[in-house]
């Protein structure tokens, strides 16, 4: 019987971090609800961390790329925009990974 074993320290904490990336984001639009769009905003937010985007990150990417989107269209704080680009990076670090293999 074969035993699967858990990925290196590296490939744990980056997937960590885009965790913590996506449950800041969604903290710093709670926190700052007052500009338009938000309750767009969380409602996709909420849904690229639904058990069917961690399971497919290309989904997630789209849903992203989504968020992305209308945040571009409105006037967001900076503190949004700036955790957008973080779970942005580590999104895209996640995926290059996996194109390399190291990340099944």
């Amino acid at each position: 019987m074969n035993f699967h074993t858990e990925p290196d320290l590296y490939h744990k904490t980056i997937l960590s971090d885009l965790q913590g990336a996506w449950e800041n984001l969604r903290e710093s639009v709670v926190r700052q609800a007052v500009f338009p769009e938000w309750e767009r905003l969380l409602f996709h937010i909420d849904e690229a961390m639904s058990w069917e985007c961690v399971r497919n990150l290309e989904k997630m990417r789209s849903t992203l790329l989504l968020i992305q989107n209308i945040a571009s269209q409105t006037e967001i704080p900076e503190e949004v925009a700036e955790s957008i680009e973080t779970v942005r990076d580590d999104l895209y670090e996640v995926l290059a990974l996996m194109a390399r293999g190291e990340i099944p």
